[in-house]
């Protein structure tokens, strides 16, 4: 069995690392760049598609309100950026905003934002490749026939690669995520020089088309609430900023400055990108619409349900490149790769958010553990699984599934800096300092207003989404706080309960005497070597045990032990109903009811075999009695294997495999080896 499963993990993930490695997969920025900061670029493909879907139901006069909406994007950006570079300063240690709340506005708070960062994270993966697929669907027909099935098989294939490694699949991710980022820059550049300089006329594919409004003439409160719903929409270019301040361990020394250095860059890009693809949107005339099929009017006539709407990035590359351009097919590629690529932010952070948790026993330490990469696996393969249940039940609906998001960051977002002002009134009451208390005080000063800023925000977003789906996310976020709290709280019970006492105790004390059983089916050589090794324990009584199921088989066993001359007394248990673990579990409960203070050692003869499929016809009744005696107070189970011919076979041929070399590593070398000589390269 361990030969079948190894093979395929290797070919799939590569050979194991030792843990002494663990500092040749650290990240410089140019890679930490797109391995924690691709979800807020590649946001930048839909967030301004977004805000013109909010604003099209007032028509294509509410178009106008594009760029201030942009404009207060990105203020809360910046602010966003600037806030959290002081959180990895003062918090390295990679607990992100869950350490910052924990520590300084205590544990529920902290529970709170891990609750909100985990559901964002599993939406992270969700909407970019459901929004992926959508882009890859316009060129490719069968993408968008069977998009469920390919979104699911996008996120095994990036699962795959992060089991790999971060340092791996940060390499295999840099490359489409800079040609995005230089595509998107080439676009901007070309579109204001062919606009401002050669005053050339620029169109999108929509610009000839007109949009119906579903409310015409909103003015008032209902205008500021579509332009406040248009704005919060706009705000999922900021999903992803915060995976910075939770990864800062996956940085390269000095760990703070590079992260805080990836942090200004990745904003500084972000709303670039975002500004230019708004202004060029505005500049081509892009039309979108949230029901494209009804509202999108040609020639009077709506387009109808045949008609496929295409992002604003596409729209505008276009118009600018040209349909049939090099520079636009690039451009179209790497967007949609870049899209898969993004959900690579929750991957990096999910998993070391889960470690933590894990270590503070609020999930199960399986999640603290790293793989045979270093990588957390268990936490990578369970957000994979939840993200790929997501797109089954919303159908990889990018439109659907984006209502959902970003709740969850802007209640992390609001606690952390709120968190981060009680941490910067903490130490300014006991710096003297002045140089120092100079910049607590102007980092105070960003976190409150970072605080402030999100807050309000967070409060659109929950008024202008409720019914569109946020409730759906603050719902993931409850059952995550209480499954969270109820797994600290068990483990805590635990704790309490198997806590060494400090003076004497009932686990202090020896047992009156021992009773050893050992249970007999019929006599070979698993049996007899079971018997020797209990004659061994030199318990104060030993008898052997067997259940009357088949009569002519008890007598012939009754009538073996006797012709053997065995000088262990043999007891048979009636069974009228052919039932083997009831009376064996009824005789060792009366053994205890008898004597209490007595320990009761049940001794099980079982076979070792060396092929899986064997298991299935061994061992079974021995499995349910083990099963059955666990519960059982006062009980000890000992297990007696007898290796049968098959597990030597299984252990010559692990053997075997062992001492195998593969080709080439006798030329590289042992791995103790290269690693020393690597770190002797590298002084």
């Amino acid at each position: 069995m361990s030969k079948l499963t190894d093979v395929p993990k290797r070919i799939l993930i590569g050979r194991a690392l030792r843990s002494d490695r663990l500092g040749e997969t650290l990240l410089p920025k140019r890679i930490a760049l797109p391995v924690f900061a691709s979800d807020p670029l590649s946001s930048v493909a839909y967030a301004p598609g977004e805000v013109l879907l909010v604003l099209s139901i007032a028509g294509v006069t509410a178009y106008h309100f594009s760029p201030w909406i942009a404009v207060a994007v990105v203020v809360l950006m910046f602010t966003v950026v600037a806030s959290y570079r002081q959180n990895v300063h003062a918090y390295p240690s990679g607990g992100g905003d869950y350490e910052v709340a924990t520590t300084n506005l205590g544990p529920k708070a902290g529970l709170t934002v891990a609750s909100a960062l985990l559901v964002d994270y599993v939406l992270t993966v969700a909407v970019s490749i459901s929004s992926g697929i959508e882009n890859l669907g316009s060129a490719i027909p069968f993408v968008v026939e069977h998009k469920v099935a390919c979104a699911i098989g996008v996120i095994v294939l990036l699962t795959l690669m992060n089991l790999r490694g971060v340092r791996e699949s940060g390499s295999l991710f840099a490359i489409p995520t800079y040609i995005f980022v230089a595509g998107v820059f080439t676009m901007i550049a070309w579109g204001a020089f062919r606009g401002l300089v050669l005053d050339d006329t620029m169109r999108a594919p929509t610009a000839d088309y007109a949009i119906k409004p579903e409310h015409q003439g909103l003015a008032g409160f209902a205008l500021v609430f579509l332009l406040l719903r248009a704005f919060s929409s706009g705000c999922a270019a900021l999903t992803g900023v915060e995976a910075i301040s939770n990864g800062v361990p996956a940085f390269r020394k000095p760990k703070s400055k590079n992260a805080a250095t990836t942090l200004a860059a990745m904003g500084l890009l972000a709303v670039t990108m975002f500004c230019g693809i708004i202004a060029l949107a505005a500049a081509t005339d892009v039309r979108m619409a949230e029901n494209p099929a009804r509202d999108l009017v040609h020639n009077g006539v709506p387009l109808g349900p045949d008609y496929v709407q295409h992002p604003v990035i596409a729209q505008v590359a276009e118009a600018v490149f040209g349909a049939d351009s090099i520079l636009f097919i690039v451009l179209a590629a790497a967007t949609a790769l870049v899209l898969f690529l993004a959900a690579n932010t929750a991957y990096n952070g999910f998993p070391l958010l889960g470690s933590i948790l894990a270590q503070d026993r609020y999930l199960p330490r399986q999640l603290h553990t790293r793989g045979d990469r270093l990588a957390f696996s268990n936490g990578i393969v369970l957000l994979a699984g939840a993200a790929a249940l997501l797109v089954g039940i919303y159908g990889a609906d990018s439109t659907r599934l984006i209502q959902l998001y970003i709740v969850g960051v802007f209640v992390s977002f609001t606690l952390s800096q709120t968190g981060m002002v009680r941490h910067w009134n903490r130490h300014l009451a006991t710096e003297k300092d002045q140089a120092k208390r100079r910049h607590m005080i102007r980092s105070r000063a960003i976190n409150a207003f970072g605080a402030f800023f999100t807050g309000l925000v967070l409060v659109v977003v929950l008024v202008t989404k409720f019914t569109h789906g946020a409730w759906v996310a603050l719902l993931g976020m409850v059952i995550f706080y209480a499954t969270m709290t109820a797994i600290r709280k068990h483990y805590d019970r635990v704790a309490a309960e198997i806590a060494a006492p400090e003076g004497p105790s009932d686990d202090l004390v020896r047992p009156s005497r021992v009773h050893s059983v050992v249970l007999i089916s019929k006599i070979h050589r698993p049996a007899l070597r079971a018997l020797a090794y209990a004659k061994l324990m030199r318990s104060d009584t030993l008898e052997a045990l067997s259940v009357n199921v088949d009569p002519a088989e008890t007598k012939a066993l009754r009538e073996e032990w006797e012709r053997r001359g065995i000088d262990v007394p043999l007891k048979i248990l009636d069974s009228p109903y052919r039932e083997i673990t009831r009376p064996i579990i009824e005789y060792v409960k009366s053994l205890r009811k008898e004597s209490p203070r007595d320990a009761v050692s049940v001794i099980i003869p079982e076979y070792v075999v060396g092929h899986w499929y064997e298991h299935l016809l061994h061992n079974q009744s021995a499995l349910r009695l083990k099963g059955r005696l666990l519960f059982t107070p006062g009980i000890m189970v000992t297990s007696v294997p007898y290796q049968l011919q098959s597990s030597e076979a299984a252990k010559r041929r692990a053997r075997r495999q062992q001492d195998w070399n593969a080709p080439g590593s006798v030329r590289r070398g042992p791995a103790q080896v290269r690693s020393k000589e690597s770190t002797e390269r590298k002084s």
